[in-house]
C-alpha cells in the first residue's frame, strides 16, 4: 500500500486539515518532559500572575501540578495516545486522545501560547470530528475548565455541555447523522 505524503500511522489522528499549517503528531517521549512542563505552565500564567509568589514558588507549584496531572493521565487512561504537535519539527503542543467503544476522548489538548488563535487548534478538532464521525459516527468528549477562553472554540465547532463537574464542563460534540 502507498502511503499519501501526509497521511498519519493508522493509529495516529489524521491530518487532513491540520497538515496544512504543518502540523504532525508524533508519540511523546521521556525527552518531551521539559516541553510538557513548559506548555502545561504556559496554560496557567494567568492564575499564577494572581499570585503573591515569587518566581521559585510558581515554578515549584507548576513542577508538583504538572508531576500530578501526568500521572493521573497515565494511570486513569492506559490506552490513550500520547502524542506531541509538531510545526514544521518544533513542538508545539501536546494532543492526548483516547478511542473508546462509544466515544473518542479529548484527554488534553494545548498549544504554545505562539500558536493560538490562528487555526491549528479548529483544524486539529475539525480532523479529529471528522474521524469520529468516518469510524462508527462517534461521539467526541471533553472536559475543559470553565475559564478557559478555548471554550468558545468549542461551542462554535458544535460543542455542549452535557455535565457541570465544577470547576470543568464535559463537554460533548455529537456527529450528524
Amino acid at each position: 500500500m502507498i502511503q499519501m505524503a501526509n497521511a498519519c500511522p493508522p493509529h495516529l489522528p489524521p491530518t487532513k486539515r491540520a497538515s496544512r499549517y504543518g502540523i504532525h503528531y508524533r508519540e511523546m517521549t521521556k525527552g518531551d518532559m521539559e516541553f510538557l512542563s513548559r506548555l502545561y505552565r504556559s496554560t496557567r500564567e494567568d492564575e499564577l500572575s494572581r499570585t503573591p509568589w515569587d518566581e521559585p514558588e510558581k515554578q515549584a507549584f507548576i513542577n508538583m501540578q504538572f508531576s500530578a496531572q501526568h500521572e493521573h493521565y497515565q494511570k486513569h487512561y492506559p490506552d490513550a495516545l500520547w502524542l506531541i504537535i509538531e510545526q514544521g519539527g518544533t513542538q508545539i503542543g501536546r494532543l492526548y486522545f483516547e478511542r473508546w467503544d462509544t466515544e473518542h476522548r479529548i484527554i488534553d489538548i494545548a498549544l504554545i501560547p505562539e500558536a493560538r488563535a490562528k487555526g491549528l487548534g479548529g483544524a486539529i478538532l475539525s480532523d479529529l470530528m471528522e474521524d469520529a464521525a468516518a469510524n462508527g459516527g462517534k461521539n467526541i468528549g471533553i472536559h475543559v475548565e470553565k475559564q478557559n477562553p478555548a471554550i468558545s472554540l468549542y461551542r462554535r465547532m458544535g460543542f455542549t455541555v452535557v455535565e457541570d463537574k465544577g470547576v470543568y464542563d464535559l463537554l460533548r460534540w455529537t456527529p450528524s447523522l
